[in-house]
């Protein structure tokens, strides 16, 4: 079986971009959803970005206001997390981790309400106007948003390149399980390298 381990299809050129997932306070915080690893992968995310501050893209998970707002079974699920729409929580919650504050600008900010950021209309046009061929992804978590944003963008012919120590999740076994999934499944879209590597080819 064919495994997809690093930076296998060239260097990344001025058409690539850092997208980067949901880095925000609402996970860091002591809520329901937040999640350990999130700290730990900090320092190489704000590297990455850092380095590429112009051709970084942050995205912001944005709770509707009340679960009425949502369409079929996203009503639902905001039925279940009530208590975290806008109506109810602290707006500050939904702000970038303040250690990448200050990357934005000259990084844009896409704030969207799906796990996929391509179901909003903002981030597909800015990928077009800036004519982007290649997303380096890194945020949360590794099997919700950034699976919806890996998926959109192998969909849309986009070369996908995984910062596989800039990823967090709640959970160790689903984060294995799909970095092993995006490895051996997506062979031809899909890269996964560190981001002592990825610096390397993107220069």
């Amino acid at each position: 079986m064919q495994t997809n381990e690093g930076i296998r299809f060239g260097r990344l050129g001025d058409c690539a971009v850092h997208l980067c997932i949901d880095m925000q306070m609402l996970f860091a915080a002591p809520t329901e959803w937040h999640v350990p690893w999130m700290t730990g992968i900090l320092p190489c995310v704000r590297r990455l970005a850092e380095a590429h501050a112009e051709r970084t893209i942050f995205t912001r998970f944005i709770p509707p206001d009340s679960p009425e707002q949502m369409p079929g079974v996203w009503r639902r699920y905001w039925q279940s997390w009530q208590h975290l729409t806008r109506e109810r929580i602290d707006p500050a919650l939904l702000e970038l981790l303040p250690e990448l504050r200050d990357l934005a600008p000259p990084a844009a900010v896409v704030d969207k309400q799906h796990y996929s950021p391509f179901l909003e209309p903002a981030l597909p046009n800015l990928l077009r106007d800036r004519r982007v061929d290649t997303v380096v992804v890194s945020g949360g978590e590794t099997d919700v948003c950034v699976l919806a944003t890996v998926l959109g963008a192998v969909d849309r012919g986009l070369r996908v390149v995984l910062a596989t120590d800039a990823l967090y999740s709640t959970s160790d076994r689903a984060h294995d399980c799909l970095l092993a999934l995006y490895r051996e499944r997506f062979s031809q879209q899909i890269e996964a390298a560190s981001i002592e590597e990825i610096l390397a080819y993107w220069r």
